[in-house]
Formats: C-alpha cells, structure tokens, sequence
C-alpha cells in the first residue's frame, strides 16, 4: 500500500484519467473529491462489498428459485 500525505486542496493522480483532491478536512474526518470518466466505477468500500456479496448470491441461485420470476 502506498501511503502519501496531502493538505487541503492538494490533489493525487492516478493514471492519466483519476485525480483524488482533498476538499476538506474537519476533526478526523477528510473529505474526498474524485475525478474520473464517466465509465469508471467509483463505491465507497462498504457499498463495493454489498455489490460483491449480492452478485456472488446471484451465481449461486438455483435454476429452481428462478421458475417463479417468469409467472
């Protein structure tokens, strides 16, 4: 994991597309801006995982509990 230390206003870049900004920093809080294409994905961590957990859910369904979505 790469760790960097940045002040308000100050930004990171990611590749040529992503730019990672602070925008405000209040108690232990720190504000995020984010930049990227429209393409790009973007989830706070705990909403990647439900997405992850739900499609996972998904692969497992079987062909059985399917049958009723069609009536």
């Amino acid at each position: 994991m790469l760790v960097l230390t940045r002040k308000l206003g100050e930004s990171i870049a990611i590749d040529d597309h992503i730019k990672i900004v602070v925008v405000q920093i209040k108690g232990k809080q720190v504000r995020l801006g984010i930049k990227a294409p429209k393409e790009t994905k973007i989830h706070r961590e705990e909403v990647y995982q439900a997405i992850q957990d739900q499609n996972m859910k998904a692969v497992d369904a079987s062909p059985e509990g399917l049958k009723g979505l069609t009536d």
